[in-house]
């Protein structure tokens, strides 16, 4: 006997693969949403471990900048300490400069030179007086700028020549000037005396 399937045989076949195609539709929806679901959790998880690293970073950098002002605090007061020690090192090594002011002044003036006034301002030192010609002013100039470690550019201002009177009835010519030169701190000459030394 022959058997007839008079059945829609083709529409439940279709309708078949139309519920096994949403499953699979809906089963890789629901994996896609699932996967979307891990990487996002993993993502955020790294956002979150990245900015709690940010704010420790931030963290230790406010008190590195701390730290940094602390420090510069510090060097502006080393500073201002070792200014203050150069000065009173440099009094302390310039209260001599007066002796040596006159000592080497009075040697180093030839005969016939005669200094009426002097004036130290800072370290500069302005002289005046009177000698017996011109030639013994250029003698004081050379011997002021060779002579003596502690004086330094020596400058004449003014040179005038006129006449004293001595005795009644004797006129001699003489000549007043006015010079400048410049004191070398005691450092100074000592750093000088070290570089002559071989």
């Amino acid at each position: 006997m022959i058997l007839i399937n008079l059945l829609p045989h083709r529409e439940i076949a279709n309708k078949r693969r139309k519920e096994v195609f949403q499953m699979a539709m809906f089963g890789a929806l629901l994996a896609g949403l699932l996967a979307a679901a891990v990487v996002f959790s993993i993502y955020q998880a790294l956002i979150d471990s990245q900015q709690e690293r940010n704010s420790y970073l931030k963290s230790e950098i406010s008190q590195l900048d701390n730290q940094i002002k602390d420090i510069k605090g510090l060097e502006e007061e080393i500073n201002s300490l070792k200014a203050r020690q150069k000065s009173v090192e440099d009094l302390q090594a310039d209260r001599n400069l007066p002796v040596y002011l006159l000592s080497d002044i009075t040697q180093l003036l030839p005969e016939g030179v005669y200094i009426t006034s002097m004036k130290q301002t800072g370290m500069n030192v302005e002289v005046k007086g009177s000698a017996q010609s011109n030639e013994r002013v250029s003698e004081v100039l050379r011997n002021i700028s060779n002579g003596s470690p502690w004086f330094t550019k020596p400058i004449l201002k003014e040179i005038v020549s006129g006449t004293v009177e001595v005795a009644p009835k004797d006129l001699r010519k003489v000549v007043t000037f006015t010079m400048s030169f410049t004191l070398v701190r005691s450092t100074e000459v000592k750093q000088q005396n070290q570089e002559r030394k071989p």
